[in-house]
């Protein structure tokens, strides 16, 4: 089936990509995207559709597709729920791997196992996060508003050919399915296309330098072709196997550690690229520090304003992406004690900031 999805991926080329698979509370992506994609994603003089809407038949197939598109230049996306992502795990360590841009919205729902459909969890940050078996990080964005899922969501596009990696949109059942006040929102009509770094049939020709996993510019993200770009020259296949900066397969060890410390370096470089946490101050001297994110948001600035009138002031931070930045480190390390709100039983979010920063428990 993953084989199949890929080479099904690579016949919408040039075209928005939306592949998926229905499950409860995501289903709703897919159907207001065909809504607007029927009234502005059709050429006004032929009539031809610039886009493509391919009903999976599991969630693997939806993720290959999406993976497979995106390698021969479509923008693409799927979108589905925690159970979804435990099936598409594998297929994001290959977009991981072989660098792939790749966007994955996720509207959590209450788990494990079919849990609660119709109920809203925050419980997918470690699944997420580290998605897929081996050395493997996934970039994550969180959303709060109707507004913040509508700009994260364009701007995940940019990322994800940017970096060349999945780029998961952290939404939820509150946000993704109720009904929600919200100021209109707003598109730039001046705005391009982040392609990242793809070279042409004319680059190629003037004896480019071109390794599809060699380093150039230090920044650990690397030259890309679409296939059939050029006759003789560029990329015109991948695999998630073991390769040298020039793609050739290697199982050779000092090959393979040079390419995985690179994934590594490039990790830092995401980090300048991903929406920096909003840190809100209490306007007192406080010893006290609380983070959270998504749709805690509302809930959590409640509680907050509870406190102050009774005396407690507290900063606050909304974690927004990741992975964390140095603001986030900063802060927890300004504070004595710092509180997670997170809608989980395990404390995830928790969990990752003392993974990440080698915070210890206290």
């Amino acid at each position: 089936d993953g084989n199949t999805a890929i080479g099904l991926g690579a016949i919408y080329g040039g075209a928005t990509v939306a592949a998926w698979y229905p499950i409860t509370p995501s289903t709703s992506v897919v159907d207001a995207f065909e809504k607007y994609a029927r009234r502005v994603r059709i050429d006004p003089g032929t009539g031809r559709r610039n886009y493509a809407i391919a009903q999976a038949e599991d969630e693997l197939a939806a993720i290959g597709i999406t993976i497979g598109a995106a390698w021969n230049g479509a923008r693409s996306f799927t979108a589905t729920s925690g159970p979804g992502i435990s099936l598409m795990s594998e297929f994001l360590g290959l977009a991981y791997f072989a660098e792939i841009p790749t966007v994955l919205f996720n509207v959590q729902r209450a788990g494990p196992s079919t849990g609660m459909p119709t109920r809203t969890q925050q419980s997918d940050i470690l699944a997420c996060a580290y998605a897929s078996h081996g050395d493997t990080k996934q970039v994550l964005l969180f959303p709060s508003t109707p507004g913040e899922c509508f700009d994260f969501a364009a701007q995940s596009f940019d990322l994800a050919e940017r970096l060349q990696t999945p780029i998961i949109v952290m939404s939820d059942l509150d946000i993704g399915m109720n009904d929600n006040m919200s100021p209109p929102l707003e598109w730039d009509d001046e705005r391009k296309y982040d392609r990242g770094k793809v070279v042409t049939a004319e680059q190629l020709e003037e004896d480019f330098d071109f390794g599809r996993y060699l380093d150039t510019d230090g920044d650990a993200i690397c030259y890309r072709t679409y296939p059939g770009t050029h006759p003789t020259k560029g990329a015109f296949f991948t695999r998630g196997t073991s390769r040298d900066e020039y793609a050739v397969y290697t199982e050779r060890g000092e090959e393979y550690e040079q390419n995985m410390l690179r994934l590594l370096r490039k990790w830092e470089t995401i980090n300048e690229y991903v929406p920096a946490p909003e840190i809100i101050p209490c306007g007192a001297d406080t010893g006290t520090g609380v983070i959270y994110f998504g749709t805690s948001e509302e809930s959590s600035k409640e509680a907050l304003d509870y406190l102050a009138e009774d005396g407690v002031h507290i900063d606050a931070m909304r974690v927004r992406a990741f992975p964390f930045n140095s603001e986030v480190k900063e802060f927890i390390e300004q504070h004595e004690q710092v509180f997670v709100i997170e809608q989980n039983r395990d404390a995830q979010l928790r969990t990752l900031l003392m993974a990440e920063f080698e915070f210890g428990p206290d």
